[in-house]
């Protein structure tokens, strides 16, 4: 019925669907090559794709969840990447279709939270706050992005 691709992770604890992950530290690493975000700076979609600059996998801040499909008994495994807001990136604040009831410096744009390999275990073992300290979007420096 509705998207649980991306989480915003200021609101995490208080939606029902991220909330018991969130409580019992269920957090992941997502790895990716790449991902892509639509840019509406030409007033149409064009996608923009996302690599690390150091050609290095992505490991993308996440959160997972195992659940009981009540009309099939399954148990289904999920995640959820979380994103946190980009206004003053210089890259991720150019993405996104503008809303156009909100000014511009408040259009509250997006990012994915990119987990550095020497911060993993603090993101997987630390608690709430140490994790909380990673959420940020990736430095400028690390990204070299384009139309995909």
């Amino acid at each position: 019925k509705y998207s649980t691709c991306n989480c915003r992770s200021e609101e995490a604890a208080e939606k029902p669907t991220f909330r018991d992950a969130l409580l019992r530290g269920q957090r992941c690493i997502i790895p990716a090559l790449s991902f892509d975000e639509p840019c509406w700076e030409t007033g149409r979609n064009v996608w923009w794709r996302f690599r690390r600059a150091d050609g290095q996998p992505w490991g993308l801040a996440g959160l997972w969840n195992t659940w009981v499909d009540r009309a099939t008994g399954e148990v289904v495994e999920s995640y959820t990447m979380l994103t946190v807001n980009a206004d003053t990136h210089p890259l991720m604040n150019r993405m996104h279709k503008p809303d156009p009831k909100l000014p511009p410096d408040g259009q509250d744009k997006r990012s994915v939270v990119a987990i550095e390999p020497g911060a993993v275990e603090q993101w997987l073992q630390g608690s709430r706050s140490e994790a909380a300290d990673l959420l940020v979007p990736p430095p400028v420096q690390l990204i070299e992005a384009g139309p995909a």
